[in-house]
C-alpha cells in the first residue's frame, strides 16, 4: 500500500472535458483601452481559426485583472475535435505569436472548488507568499517567479498578480493650504473617492431587482490626468469653490496597480495551471521546494484553492481510513460479541485496497477524490463476503458442527451468493472503469479503484479468510476464552468429535 501511495501521482479532481476553455492574455502594464482593443481584433482571426472552436467572446480591458482581454471558447461535441487539454496547447501555441501578448488558457473542469483564491484569475491552482515587508515580498516574487519558470509541468509560465508597472497618479495633500482654505482632509479625500472610484454609493432595492447608485465625475473630467485642476471642492466655512489643485499636489508615476492583502499581511498570489501528463501532486511538491530554497524566513509561503483542498485531503486520509476501520470494528464486535472474528471480516479490506491501488498504477492512473471515495466504496463492498462466511460458520458452531468443518461449510455454501453480489458490483462498474459517459474520463478512477479491488479480493479472500478465521478461532479458545471478561459469546468447550448429521439424521432403531 505504501509503495502505490508513493508511486501514484495525486491531483485533486480530474479536469475532464467540459467544453469550455476560459482564458485571459496579458499584455504589457498600463496599455490603453484602445492598445487593448487593438489585441482583441488581431486576437479573434486566431480564435476563429480553430476548428474545434465552436463560439467564443473575448472582453477588453476587465478590471482586476490588469491590461489585456478575457476570453471564454465553447468547444464543439467531442466527436468533432481533439480532448481539451490538447485544444488548448494549439490555442495557446497559436497566440503566443502576438508580440508581447502571453496567454494563460485553462480548460474548465467539470467540478472546481473555490476556497478563497485571490488572483487565481491566471490559473485552476493558487500559491500565496506574504509577510510584512512589502518590499521584501516583492522582492521574493520575483525570484520565485524565476524559479518556476523552469519547471516543464506547468501548461504556462505562472503568473503572479503582481503589477508594478502600472502608470499611477500620486496625490499629495497640502495640509497646511487646507487649514488655510479651510477645507477638510476628510472631504477632499471623499471628494476624490466619489469622482474617480466608481463605488455604489447606495443600494435600491426592489422586489424584482436591485440598482446600484454610483456617483463619479463624467467621462470628459476624467480622462487625462490634467483634468484633475478642473475639479472644485466647497470648503467647510463659505461659500466660494476652491481648486483642489490649490491645496493638493499631483505627480504622474509608475507604480503598484493594487497591494494585496491575506490575512491582513501583504501578499502576492501566482496561479498556475499544469499540463495533462502532471500531477497535481508532484507541481505542489516542486513549489514548496523552490519556495523552501528562495523564500527568506520572514516570507512564508501556502497553497490556497484546490491545491490547499489536495494537501488537507490527503494529508487526514490515513486518519480517515483509520477511523473508518475502527468504527467498522466496533461495530462488528457488538455484532458477534466477539473480539477476533471483527477482524477476519476486516482482513478482507486489505487486498481489495492493494488491489485497486495497484489497477490505478497498472492504467497510469491517478489518485484523486474520486479515487478516495472509490476507495471507501470498496471497503464496504468487500466486508460482506467476510461477514457472510464468519456470520454462517458462526452458526454452524453453535448447532456442534467441528471449527474446520464449519468454516469449509460456510466457505461452499457461501460462494454463490458471494460470487453473485460480486459480479454485480463489478458490472455496475464496468461502464465507469471504461469512461462511458459524459465525461467519463474524469471518474474513470473510481471505475478502475472498484473493478481492480474487486477482482484482487475475490481471488484472494476465498482462500485467505477461512484461514484467518481458523487462526483467530483458535486464539481465541486457547487464550482469550480462559478469561471470563474476553470470552467470546460463541463459547464452545468443543467436545464434539463429530458433528451430528443435521440434513441426514440417523434412522430409529428397535430392540
Amino acid at each position: 500500500v505504501w509503495f502505490f501511495f508513493k508511486q501514484l501521482p495525486f491531483t485533486l479532481l480530474p479536469t475532464g472535458d467540459s467544453g469550455t476553455i476560459r482564458g485571459f492574455f496579458i499584455v504589457q502594464e498600463g496599455a490603453s483601452p484602445e492598445q487593448q482593443r487593438q489585441l482583441q481584433t488581431q486576437l479573434d482571426p486566431i480564435l476563429q481559426a480553430n476548428p474545434a472552436v465552436d463560439k467564443y467572446f473575448t472582453v477588453a480591458g476587465r478590471s482586476g485583472l490588469g491590461a489585456g482581454v478575457f476570453t471564454v471558447l465553447f468547444l464543439k461535441d467531442k466527436s468533432e475535435r481533439a480532448d481539451i487539454d490538447t485544444v488548448a496547447a494549439q490555442l495557446r501555441k497559436a497566440c503566443s505569436s502576438i508580440p508581447g501578448v502571453l496567454p494563460t488558457l485553462n480548460p474548465q473542469p467539470v467540478l472546481q472548488i473555490n476556497i478563497g483564491a485571490a488572483g487565481s484569475q491566471f490559473g485552476r491552482y493558487s500559491y500565496v507568499i506574504s509577510g510584512i515587508d512589502p518590499n521584501e515580498i516583492y522582492a521574493a516574487a520575483d525570484k520565485l517567479g524565476a524559479k518556476l519558470r523552469d519547471y516543464p509541468g506547468f501548461a504556462s509560465p505562472p503568473r503572479s498578480d503582481l503589477f508594478r508597472a502600472t502608470p499611477n497618479l500620486d496625490i499629495q495633500i497640502d495640509r497646511d493650504r487646507t487649514g488655510t482654505y479651510g477645507v477638510s482632509t476628510t472631504k477632499l479625500e471623499g471628494l476624490l473617492r466619489a469622482a474617480y472610484s466608481q463605488n455604489y454609493v447606495y443600494l435600491i432595492k426592489t422586489p424584482d431587482d436591485q440598482y446600484q447608485v454610483i456617483v463619479e465625475a463624467d467621462d470628459q473630467a476624467r480622462a487625462s490626468p490634467q483634468d484633475l485642476r478642473e475639479v472644485y471642492v466647497k470648503p467647510d466655512n463659505g461659500n466660494a469653490m476652491i481648486p483642489i489643485r490649490a491645496v493638493t499636489k499631483a505627480q504622474e508615476k509608475v507604480g503598484l496597480q493594487s497591494v494585496n492583502h491575506l490575512n491582513q499581511f501583504t501578499s502576492v498570489t501566482f496561479g498556475f495551471d499544469t499540463k495533462p501528463n502532471a500531477a497535481l501532486g508532484d507541481v505542489i511538491n516542486y513549489i514548496q521546494k523552490s519556495a523552501a530554497e528562495v523564500l527568506p524566513p520572514s516570507v512564508t509561503g501556502e497553497l490556497q484553492g484546490e491545491g490547499l483542498v489536495l494537501q488537507e485531503l490527503f494529508r487526514a486520509l490515513p486518519f480517515l481510513v483509520i477511523a473508518a476501520v475502527f468504527v467498522m470494528y466496533v461495530i462488528l464486535g457488538i455484532l458477534y460479541e466477539s473480539y477476533v472474528h471483527p477482524v477476519t471480516v476486516l482482513s478482507t479490506l486489505f487486498p481489495a485496497v492493494v488491489g485497486g491501488l495497484m489497477t490505478l498504477w497498472l492504467f497510469n492512473s491517478t489518485l484523486s477524490l474520486y479515487s478516495v471515495i472509490g476507495l471507501f466504496l470498496l471497503m464496504g463492498i468487500v466486508k460482506k463476503n467476510g461477514i457472510m462466511i464468519v456470520d454462517f460458520a458462526l452458526h454452524r458452531l453453535d448447532e456442534g458442527y467441528e471449527l474446520r468443518e464449519a468454516i469449509h461449510e460456510a466457505s461452499v455454501e457461501r460462494f454463490r451468493p458471494i460470487i453473485m453480489t460480486t459480479l454485480a458490483a463489478l458490472m455496475g462498474a464496468l461502464p465507469i472503469a471504461f469512461g462511458v459517459g459524459a465525461d467519463g474520463s474524469s471518474r474513470r478512477p473510481l471505475g478502475l479503484v472498484i473493478v481492480g479491488g474487486l477482482i484482487v479480493s475475490q481471488l484472494l479472500t476465498l482462500y485467505i479468510t477461512p484461514v484467518i478465521y481458523l487462526w483467530l478461532e483458535w486464539f481465541q479458545e486457547h487464550v482469550l476464552d480462559r478469561v471470563p471478561f474476553l470470552r467470546s459469546a460463541h463459547f464452545h468447550e468443543h467436545e464434539f468429535t463429530h458433528k451430528p448429521d443435521v440434513r441426514h439424521p440417523a434412522p430409529a432403531t428397535t430392540s
